[in-house]
């Protein structure tokens, strides 16, 4: 992403590292979360770097040409080099409206760009709250580590975004209880 001049941000299981300031699991592969407002500027930067884009279509990888706006469900972009070599990295189109962030699942769940993206060190890093949001659709066990990994370090209103927005997303989910549950107890 050197010399990329708009935003972006880890995203996945290694912004709740950069969160939490440690390695906290083996990770198989880097996320990488850009706005696709953006995605012509992403494009022409990883065709100046000869990189390869596909993006995922139905769950197959399809080549992303020159020119191709990417509306959703399309959301996810695998890069490979010139030569062929695969990445260890996916793009993942993120939305926004105006300086919002949107959820793309429920686009009634919004946060400020400013604070969706952060970048206490070197490297700019989702929020740790919109990382367990998107982890928080199939949760697998790594999925329920991250969670509990990150939960106790959330600032008040990180827990109470991440509770509300799976309130309405996913109102029965056992994180939003357990969030809620916590919450009452400090009353």
């Amino acid at each position: 992403m050197d010399g990329y001049a708009r935003p972006w941000a880890i995203a996945g299981g290694w912004a709740l590292d950069l969160f939490l300031g440690r390695t906290s699991r083996f990770h198989s592969d880097v996320d990488v979360a850009v706005l696709r407002r953006d995605q012509h500027d992403l494009r022409l930067h990883l065709e100046l770097r000869a990189f390869i884009p596909r993006k995922v279509v139905d769950g197959e990888l399809v080549e992303w040409k020159v020119g191709d706006w990417l509306e959703l469900p399309v959301h996810e972009i695998h890069v490979k080099s010139a030569a062929g070599k695969t990445f260890g990295f996916e793009l993942l189109l993120n939305e926004c409206q105006d300086d919002l962030w949107v959820y793309r699942r429920d686009q009634r769940i919004r946060l400020p760009l400013a604070l969706a993206i952060q970048s206490p060190g070197h490297l700019p890093h989702l929020a740790p709250e919109i990382a367990l949001l998107f982890k928080s659709k199939s949760p697998t066990a790594v999925d329920e580590n991250d969670f509990a990994a990150a939960v106790p370090h959330l600032s008040p209103d990180q827990r109470r975004w991440l509770m509300e927005s799976l309130s309405i997303s996913r109102p029965s989910h056992p994180w939003a209880e357990m969030l809620e549950a916590e919450a009452g107890e400090k009353l």
